[in-house]
């Protein structure tokens, strides 16, 4: 009996190997192989923390909606259940933890270990730049929803990496109509200096880079260039540096909770440009501006979305409510509100193209325009290189703790504080 329960016991083996060289698997992995696996990549812990929770949470919400009937939400697919004969997505989640190579590190292991079909991340453009490289050499598509790093898109030969927000090198561009604007319209404005300070990161740089450029064709001179390390405890010499050339305006590429010290140490010595735009989060995080209070207010800053713009986007209403369950109450703001919009836009792809062929999805994320009722423009449509180049964002100013609409003036709802108030006239 021995005998005859162990050569039992080798055919049984024999059988498992062929069906897996066949490819054959038992029927309990068929059942598994019903999903299509998202791997994400985001900062959980560490300086921008908070940020990267609500870009997770916000792909989360995504993929609730694409997974589930909700015949109430008016976007796409929000009516349809199971992709591809059944299909369901299934997230991956790692934290980066805003550090290059242990994003790079996660990229790998999400793909090489955890199989995943594609990527959504990284929130920080020096987390997705060498993220989305393992995932193109892979031939896998990296959705990228916030990072705004316009050299994201400007590699060359990249088939699989797809932005929807806006960059840094058109803000840079629209802070600067700003800044003509105010000199046209405001009295005695007088704005001609400009002063940078900006995290040490391929998005900090290069956003100083964008900016330097689109002074001198504006015709402002930049007086500071000041460069910090991200996450950094005291910001009081860097702070220091620009209060002493005492530039007109200062933009500002500062994220999550260096952007709060940045306001925290400006109050300190007591120093305020006549106006101040700032780049990605940091400005526009809510619960930043909450923390602040009314410090926060009269700084400017690029935003896709913030609760005050709910009139313009009505489709933002019912998806931000599954949102804000995962989130504690906090609503969506201008990046995390990407990470949705990365996610359902890559559904739609999928579902049009019929396949789970990476390169036939990615040609067919580039073939088509699709419809975003969570984006400004309404739409989303990507450029060689993988840019949207429909992205659209406004210029707000915090008055009262709220997103005022300022600049471009067709889509206003308020008129500038110019300039910003003193720290000891709040």
């Amino acid at each position: 009996m021995v005998h005859f329960k162990s050569r039992m016991t080798i055919w049984l083996l024999v059988a498992v190997a062929v069906t897996l060289l066949l490819g054959v698997a038992p029927a309990p992995t068929l059942a598994q192989e019903k999903v299509i696996k998202i791997g994400t990549i985001f900062p959980l812990t560490g300086p921008v923390a908070l940020a990267g929770q609500r870009c997770k949470a916000a792909v989360e919400t995504a993929v609730e909606i694409l997974n589930n009937k909700h015949p109430n939400i008016k976007v796409p697919l929000a009516n349809n259940k199971g992709w591809l004969a059944g299909y369901k997505f299934v997230l991956v989640n790692t934290d980066s933890q805003g550090k290059p190579d242990v994003g790079k590190a996660e990229a790998e292991r999400l793909i090489n270990q955890e199989g995943v079909w594609a990527l959504i991340g990284a929130y920080n453009s020096s987390v997705s730049m060498p993220a989305s490289m393992v995932a193109e050499r892979a031939k896998k598509i990296f959705m990228c929803g916030a990072s705004s790093s316009a050299a994201l898109t400007q590699r060359p030969g990249m088939k699989y990496f797809f932005r929807t927000a806006s960059t840094d090198e058109v803000e840079s561009h629209e802070f600067v109509e700003v800044l003509k604007w105010l000199n046209k319209t405001q009295k005695n404005a007088n704005v001609k200096t400009l002063g940078l300070i900006y995290e040490n990161s391929v998005f900090g740089k290069h956003a100083a880079e964008e900016a330097k450029k689109a002074a001198a064709a504006g015709g402002f001179t930049v007086v500071a260039d000041v460069p910090f390390t991200p996450g950094a405890t005291n910001l009081d010499s860097e702070v220091q540096t620009v209060k002493s050339k005492n530039p007109d305006a200062l933009f500002g590429a500062v994220l999550g909770a260096d952007y709060a010290l940045m306001v925290k140490t400006m109050k300190k010595m007591n120093w305020i440009p006549k106006v101040s735009l700032n780049y990605c989060s940091g400005y526009q995080d809510p619960v930043i501006a909450k923390q602040l209070g009314p410090d926060a207010d009269f700084f400017m800053g690029s935003t896709g979305y913030s609760p005050e713009f709910a009139g313009m986007m009505p489709a933002v209403a019912e998806v931000e409510k599954i949102f804000k369950s995962k989130t504690g109450g906090v609503p969506y703001d201008s990046d995390s509100i990407q990470e949705t919009i990365a996610m359902l836009v890559l559904a739609q792809a999928i579902e049009k193209a019929k396949s789970l062929d990476p390169e036939v999805v990615a040609k067919t994320l580039y073939a088509n325009t699709w419809p975003s009722p969570l984006s400004l423009s309404g739409k989303v449509a990507f450029a060689p290189g993988g840019q949207n180049k429909l992205a659209l964002s406004i210029v707000t100013q915090l008055q009262g703790g709220k997103y005022k609409r300022i600049f471009p003036t067709e889509k206003a709802d308020t008129k500038p504080i110019f300039p910003m108030k003193a720290w000891d006239k709040r």
